[in-house]
């Protein structure tokens, strides 16, 4: 059945081509909604990069519904002002037209534009760094439209946990930033160390934007620990939180989750945090070594949820192609089959393949960068890169 729709599908897009050659050719946009301002600024603009790369392959391959142009329209979520990130996910809807979104970026911000934007207007949200686990509960009541290709953080806390304990690490204090993302992500992390053997000696969220976190650090510093784990932004409270425990020698060492991980956390502290750890979503696949010669030097290929929001932005269009449509309310039941099996792998660099393939009629398997695997609700299985900084740098100890 599933070939014989695609097979259909692929017949109606050759039928229109030479309409559409005739004709102005036809447009199809999508959002890019990403924190270009606020606490993971250093981020987004790789993770950007990395969308509008896969846009531009299947451009460049003229592929795409009998011809079809795909253009980005960048947004700025903030990350944290959710009336923000709605009013500027409304205004590329209605100003833009756009057909989908690639994002949001965090988790409280994606989550109120799910349910104010995407879910009232039909369009289909793919993102690449929303991990708080409370979005697995909005995939149950959102029509179909939301999907995730990094993995939630009740996968992150049970990574981490193990981390932490195989370094002989049993008791730690904890930070978070106070949204969805940071307190999700610390009751998930305390749930699975503490049911391990672990003891959390006081966990604390922080405020992102001050100028002083003395009072926090002293709160974990009497609690004490091994270790601080600092479940923030790096661009914002989670360095500041970093930045006095080490003024005060209340830390020396800390592990850190995906949100403090970037080329700005060596920046900040270099060898003052040698022997600190962390983790973020990555794989060792295939489709990483790919990425990175596909990208070369343009941007930075490792940087965190940068081969995620490639993936997103590859699996928006390859749903429309498997469609036939880009009405979002039909290539949305998409999704899920051209991000698993059965079918030919899909490797970054190949999406020109993976559409000569959906419109002859056969099946693909997006790999991608990330190693997509999308389960249950539509959200990534998870694949997590382990790192050390050593010498002020941040090195892959393995891939879990």
């Amino acid at each position: 059945m599933k070939k014989l729709l695609l097979a259909s599908a692929a017949v109606a897009a050759m039928a229109a081509a030479p309409a559409m050659a005739g004709s102005h050719m036809k447009e199809v946009k999508i959002g890019i909604i990403l924190g270009f301002t606020g606490p993971i600024e250093s981020l987004t603009p790789h993770m950007a990069a990395g969308a509008e790369l896969a846009i531009e392959e299947v451009n460049a391959s003229g592929l795409l519904l009998g011809g079809t142009k795909v253009a980005p329209v960048r947004a700025d979520s903030t990350c944290i002002d959710a009336g923000a990130a709605v009013a500027a996910a409304e205004r590329l809807v209605t100003a833009e037209g756009i057909k989908a979104i690639m994002g949001a970026d965090c988790s409280g911000v994606t989550g109120a534009i799910l349910q104010n934007v995407a879910l009232p207007n039909g369009i289909v949200m793919i993102s690449p760094s929303a991990t708080s686990p409370g979005l697995s509960h909005h995939n149950n009541e959102d029509n179909g439209l939301f999907f995730r290709t990094a993995p939630s953080d009740a996968r992150q806390g049970e990574v981490m946990a193990e981390i932490l304990l195989e370094q002989g690490i049993t008791e730690v204090a904890l930070t978070y930033t106070n949204n969805d993302y940071g307190k999700g992500l610390a009751d998930s992390f305390q749930a699975a160390f503490e049911a391990r053997g672990g003891k959390v000696t006081i966990s604390v969220p922080h405020e992102d934007g001050k100028a002083d976190y003395s009072a926090e650090v002293g709160a974990l510093a009497a609690a004490g620990g091994q270790r601080l784990v600092v479940a923030g932004y790096v661009d914002q409270g989670g360095s500041g939180i970093v930045r006095a425990a080490l003024d005060t020698g209340a830390f020396d060492t800390f592990h850190f989750p995906d949100g403090m991980i970037s080329a700005k956390l060596e920046e900040n502290f270099g060898s003052e945090i040698d022997g600190s750890t962390g983790q973020h979503p990555g794989t060792d696949s295939p489709g990483v070594a790919r990425f990175a010669e596909l990208v070369g030097d343009k941007f930075d290929a490792t940087s965190p949820f940068t081969p995620e929001s490639y993936d997103a932005a590859a699996l928006i269009m390859l749903a429309m192609q498997a469609a036939g449509s880009d009405d979002p309310n039909v290539f949305k039941t998409k999704v899920m089959d051209v991000a698993n099996a059965p079918g030919e792998k899909i490797y970054p660099g190949e999406l020109d393949k993976a559409l000569k393939i959906i419109a002859e009629g056969g099946d693909i398997d997006y790999v991608g960068a990330s190693a997509v695997e999308l389960i249950g609700p539509g959200e990534s299985a998870g694949n997590y890169r382990e790192i050390v900084i050593k010498d002020g740098k941040i090195t892959t100890v393995r891939y879990r």
